[in-house]
Parts: C-alpha cells; sequence; structure tokens
C-alpha cells in the first residue's frame, strides 16, 4: 500500500513538475516572440526609444490641442555657431531631435539647460524661451509641430519681456 501512494505521490509531483516546466517554457517564448518584435514590427526592424515623457522641458504637462483645422509639421532648424533664435515662444507642442551640434536653451527668469546630438526635446507651449548654438558647428534639429493650419508655430517675443 505504502508503496502504491508513493507511486500515486511521484506522478502527481512529476505532472506538476511537467506543469510547470511547461508553464516556464510557454511564457519564454512568448516574451522572446513579443521581444523580437518591437512595437509590432517584424524582428530585423530596430526600434531605439528617443523620447518618453509626459511633461515639456519646461515641466508642463504634455497636452494635445483642440484646434479646428489641425495639421502636422516637420521642419529642419539650422542655428549656426555663436547664433541665437531669439526670444519666442511656441503657441502649439514641438518636439525636435537634434541631429547634430549643441543646443542650449534660456527660459525667461534664467534658467538654462543644455541639449546634444542624439536627444530628443519636448518643447514648452507658450513658454518664453530663446535658442543659441554654443558649438563650433551647426546645430540641425527636425522638429515636428502639431498646430493649426495656416498659424505659425513660432511667436517672436522682446528680448525685454524675458528679463
Amino acid at each position: 500500500m505504502m508503496t502504491q501512494n508513493y507511486k500515486i505521490r511521484s506522478g502527481v509531483a512529476m505532472k506538476l513538475c511537467l506543469c510547470r516546466v511547461a508553464l516556464a517554457l510557454s511564457l519564454t517564448i512568448f516574451a522572446s516572440s513579443n521581444a523580437a518584435e518591437p512595437e509590432g514590427y517584424k524582428a530585423a526592424v530596430k526600434v531605439t526609444p528617443l523620447l518618453l515623457t509626459d511633461t515639456t522641458e519646461a515641466g508642463q504637462p504634455i497636452v494635445y490641442p483642440q484646434v479646428k483645422d489641425p495639421e502636422v509639421r516637420a521642419v529642419m532648424v539650422v542655428i549656426p555657431p555663436g547664433v541665437e533664435t531669439g526670444w519666442h515662444t511656441h503657441p502649439f507642442p514641438c518636439y525636435a531631435y537634434i541631429l547634430s551640434g549643441e543646443l542650449e536653451v534660456e527660459f525667461a527668469g534664467g534658467v538654462k539647460k543644455q541639449f546634444h546630438a542624439g536627444q530628443a526635446i519636448a518643447e514648452g507651449v507658450n513658454v518664453l524661451h530663446n535658442g543659441r548654438n554654443p558649438g563650433k558647428e551647426d546645430a540641425k534639429l527636425v522638429m515636428f509641430v502639431t498646430g493649426e493650419k495656416g498659424l505659425p508655430f513660432t511667436v517672436k517675443k522682446q528680448a525685454e519681456a524675458a528679463k
């Protein structure tokens, strides 16, 4: 009787062990298949996150604009060495990726932030700022704007307003 109970218990233990192994293999296969296809692309496609944020560089929460006639613009901005953009604001969300060079952004009140090639930026909306290239080569940025057709995405301001 004792031998039969042992066989039953060891059979149950073996089945439980096999179930655990099968579950572990299933999870491994599922995880590796998801890892091989990031964001739904084929495994050969490489996805590298550049920016993941819920706030702008000015600390504002990300908000999508509610406009009558929306449009998305993509522009190339080139700032030569030593040149400034001039004090300005953006009435719509702007996102930039720095292709080359350096960028220093000064906000009203004197706070400055440094950015360089390979960084992505979520610019502040209606936040007064001035961009400057402190480097020795052109600062090249690709900027994406979620705005409204026919309206400017940059509004020039007087420098006195920043002080």
